[in-house]
């Protein structure tokens, strides 16, 4: 049978035929989807175009100048700290320091090698470096050594030329021209820490490095800090700075004087010598203080850039307690400086104070045996108040005081600031103590024993008082009950208000009194009284530390008892009597006798106002 070749020849052509249409259809689809996922595409990027710039424009145009330009802050320049006339007391000096900038150096470690070479760089010094160098853009100056000193500074200046990538910076560090002297009074700045940021305004003190720590630094920070500023700098990409473009003007912070008169400062201090102690010396008719002191003091500059630790260490070790502020912090026990204040009490509650009492060197409650020594053991004799106080006799105060009751005892005290912080303006105030039943009651768990009474009226037992309390209950005495409040800040007005009331005869009896301890034959003080041509009221105190036996009290006496168990010297006073314009505070610790080493001090310090201001 025979094939028709030509009719398969023409089945195979249709049939490539119609697989060549088949191929162009499905090509055509998927050209068709590929221009429709392609149109897609371009339609969700046409969209999004619109909605960067049209739709969403201000924001991403806002942010774009935010990667250009950048705001940083300028913060304020401190205020001054001054005293009454002018002189600086805390003031903002230039300080210079080295910097690096690491892109513009070919070797790091070559150069440190050779700047050491110049100055004294530590590895404390490097270690630092390496690690701010590591916080930094390789363009940014970063402190190799700060702190310089004017001849590390001329030195590195002359050099300059020798290298590349050196920076000398200047920056106004906090500086205290009198050093010790003041420390415990105008006090110190150091580096702001987090802790100091949580009780401000974080804004106000974006940029600021440094925040007071202590005394009027710390307490008028708000004042003394000023308002920080703004420049407006633009800078490439890369972050560097190109240009400035806008520079505002921080607000300096305040200038505060202080009542304190340096001189009379230094005089004090020179008064003290090597001695610890406290002195406050201020004016009675409206509280101004002209000297604190509370020596040994420390260098507050230590502070101000970071003090090492092992110096901090060695300060808040020292036995003589630098750091301590003896004049508004330490308590101690007042002594005989409160007699003449017990003696107002008896006066005020009637108590016969003008009859004679004999002391024979010892009191005894009776029906008991113990016996509360006279500091004269072979006693006084017959006197009164005013002989008591002159004498400052032992026996006619543990007779008042058992008359009184603690209770009396200690409501005519608080009249006078005993038992109450003055609120003077340096903060951490100790409020001493002046004790009562009610507060032993609550304090102790215990009821008062009449035996404690007894030694209450001689300024011992419980009692105890700051230097700063002694001052204003002096002060208050000298102005007849006016109410005198210390304060630290310049101003000129007197309280109006008393604080106590009493009558003419009252105050005319204690101020006799303490008149005669100076310049009366007996007086305990009336070594200092000789060659004046003005009149002193005072009152020396004498503090006892430990209570010895009788063995060791016999040799306290011989003074061969160690320095640290002898008793603490204390002396109280006001001048000229018929206008006072002074009063003056002293204690000595471990001095032995106010007579013979508070007083004298005191005497020096009146010399040098009446001399002087």
């Amino acid at each position: 049978m025979g094939v028709d070749r030509g009719g398969i020849t023409g089945m195979k052509r249709q049939e490539t035929l119609a697989d060549h249409r088949q191929d162009l259809r499905r090509y055509s689809l998927r050209a068709l989807v590929a221009s429709v996922a392609v149109m897609a595409v371009l339609m969700l990027l046409f969209a999004r175009l619109y909605f960067l710039q049209v739709v969403d424009h201000e924001h991403y145009a806002t942010a774009s100048r935010s990667n250009r330009l950048r705001l940083e802050v300028l913060p304020p320049v401190r205020g001054a700290i001054v005293d009454r006339h002018g002189e600086l007391l805390a003031v903002n000096v230039p300080a210079f320091s080295l910097s690096l900038v690491p892109e513009e150096v070919d070797d790091l470690d070559e150069l440190i090698a050779s700047l050491g070479g110049l100055i004294d760089i530590s590895d404390a010094d490097i270690e630092r470096f390496s690690q701010q160098r590591g916080r930094s853009q390789p363009f940014d100056a970063v402190v190799l050594r700060g702190h310089l000193s004017e001849e590390e500074l001329a030195v590195l200046a002359v050099n300059s030329h020798r290298f590349q990538g050196i920076r000398l910076d200047a920056e106004s560090v906090r500086s205290y021209p009198y050093g010790p002297l003041l420390a415990h009074l105008v006090g110190y700045v150091g580096r702001m820490s987090e802790k100091d940021l949580k009780q401000v305004n974080a804004d106000r003190y974006r940029g600021t490095r440094f925040y007071g720590k202590s005394g009027i630094e710390l307490v008028y920070e708000s004042q003394l800090h000023g308002d920080n500023s703004f420049r407006i700098v633009e800078r490439n990409a890369r972050g560097r700075e190109v240009r400035e473009l806008q520079r505002g003007t921080p607000g300096a912070g305040e200038l505060i004087q202080l009542t304190i008169d340096v001189g009379f400062q230094r005089a004090a201090v020179v008064a003290l010598g090597d001695q610890a102690g406290a002195i406050v010396a201020m004016k009675p008719d409206n509280g101004a203080i002209l000297a604190l002191v509370s020596w040994p003091a420390f260098d507050p500059n230590l502070f101000v850039r970071g003090i090492g630790n092992d110096a901090y260490q060695g300060l808040l070790h020292d036995p003589l307690r630098p750091l301590f502020n003896r004049a508004t912090r330490g308590q101690y026990p007042p002594g005989s400086t409160l007699k003449p204040f017990v003696g107002f009490a008896g006066i005020e509650e009637d108590i016969d104070v003008t009859s004679r009492i004999f002391c024979p060197g010892f009191f005894q409650l009776d029906g008991r045996e113990r016996r509360y020594r006279c500091w004269k053991r072979w006693g006084h004799g017959s006197l009164d108040l005013v002989g008591a106080i002159t004498q400052s006799c032992d026996v006619f105060f543990y007779n008042l005081a058992v008359s009184l009751g603690i209770d009396r005892m200690h409501h005519h005290l608080a009249r006078f600031g005993f038992g109450a912080r003055t609120g003077l303006e340096l903060g951490r105030e100790s409020v001493g103590l002046l004790p009562s039943s009610e507060w032993k009651q609550a304090a102790l768990g215990e009821p008062w024993y009449l035996g404690e009474t007894v030694i209450s009226g001689i300024g011992q037992g419980y009692n105890s008082a700051t230097v700063l309390q002694l001052a204003r209950a002096t002060a208050i005495l000298a102005q007849r009950g006016k109410d005198v409040r210390p304060h630290l800040l310049l101003r000129t007005e007197e309280s109006e208000k008393y604080a106590v009331q009493a009558p003419d005869a009252t105050w005319d009896t204690i101020i006799e009194g303490m008149t005669a301890v100076v310049h009366g034959p007996k007086g305990t003080a009336r070594k200092i009284g000789k060659g004046i041509d003005y009149q002193i009221a005072g009152k020396t105190g004498t503090a006892q530390v430990y209570q010895l036996s009788q063995d060791k009290d016999e040799k306290k006496n011989r003074g061969e008892v160690a320095k640290k168990l002898q008793d603490h010297a204390l002396f109280i006073a006001f001048a000229p009597v018929e206008n006072p314009q002074l009063v003056v505070a002293v204690i000595v610790e471990n001095g032995g006798s106010g007579s013979g080493t508070a007083a004298p001090i005191a005497r020096k310090l009146f010399d040098y106002y009446f001399a002087n201001l």
